[in-house]
């Protein structure tokens, strides 16, 4: 076995191991609990005023697309929120250390955020498919759809994570690309259908990923008649595909041409500076 190989491996099991250990910490389940709550509040408040034309209640419409939201943030925050504290704390320099070290650690980091999102997003969706009615009623074609919204979501999100992660100087600049991320869900079709927007918000929406995820799950959730509140009156599984795809590509191309800068410049006296930066700021 090529030693590539043999460092995504225990990278794969690393990964494992902390999703089992995040599973088992109470701090973890708290928030996976306290974010489950946070979504069912509005879905709660919403769940049974009919949306206009679809034929379908208010809170039907938002449960698949939470679930897409949850999927996209999670991708894309998490991953960013954990590079930027392990190079800060210095684990990302001791992965550098050994020998096909990032490949592993990397390796793990993808198959923890995937198992954190998966889990992210099954709470939300079994709590509210008690809570609203006419939704996970297609049979087999939903399934279908689910297996490849779902991946290719996880795709397109996880790469974009990487590279915010690579770029920020600290942890703590994560939180302030909160308020673009919460400005990008409200024109992203998540709580009222994106064609009751301005055509140019809609323009906008229509280029990130967020949309689309919450597009092709409702596709794969929701009774066909639903399709008449989204724009077009089409679920567009063509271009759900190609809009996810290219984001995944184009993330794929880019992550590791930037987190290999990223660990090039990774060393024993940059993480003291930090150190010493992130002293002043507590003094």
């Amino acid at each position: 076995m090529s030693p590539v190989w043999y460092a995504a491996r225990t990278g794969v099991r690393r990964g494992l191991t902390e999703l089992r250990q995040t599973f088992t910490t109470g701090q973890d389940v708290f928030g996976y609990v306290l974010w489950t709550v946070l979504l069912m509040v509005p879905l709660f408040l919403v769940r049974d005023d009919p949306l206009k034309g679809a034929g379908i209640s208010a809170g039907a419409f938002m449960l698949p697309s939470m679930v897409g939201m949850t999927l996209a943030f999670t991708g894309m925050m998490t991953t960013a929120q954990l590079l930027a504290t392990e190079r800060e704390d210095g684990t990302l320099l001791r992965a550098k250390a050994v020998p096909h070290g990032m490949v592993g650690h990397l390796v793990g980091k993808i198959v923890m955020v995937s198992g954190t999102a998966l889990v992210s997003m099954a709470l939300p969706f079994a709590v509210g498919v008690f809570l609203v009615d006419g939704v996970a009623r297609q049979g087999g074609g939903a399934l279908l759809t689910l297996v490849w919204v779902v991946p290719l979501g996880l795709l397109a999100t996880l790469p974009i994570g990487a590279v915010i992660g690579s770029l920020v100087d600290s942890p703590r600049t994560i939180g302030l690309l909160m308020l673009p991320v919460m400005g990008l869900v409200v024109i992203s079709g998540i709580y009222f259908p994106l064609s009751k927007l301005p055509e140019w918000l809609q323009t906008i929406g229509q280029v990130f990923p967020v949309y689309w995820l919450g597009l092709g799950l409702r596709a794969a959730l929701l009774p066909g008649e639903a399709v008449a509140a989204e724009v077009g009156a089409s679920w567009r599984h063509l271009e759900t595909a190609g809009v996810l795809g290219a984001w995944a590509v184009a993330g794929l191309l880019l992550a590791p041409s930037v987190l290999r800068r990223m660990a090039r410049r990774e060393s024993g006296a940059t993480m003291a500076e930090r150190r010493r930066k992130a002293m002043q700021r507590v003094g």
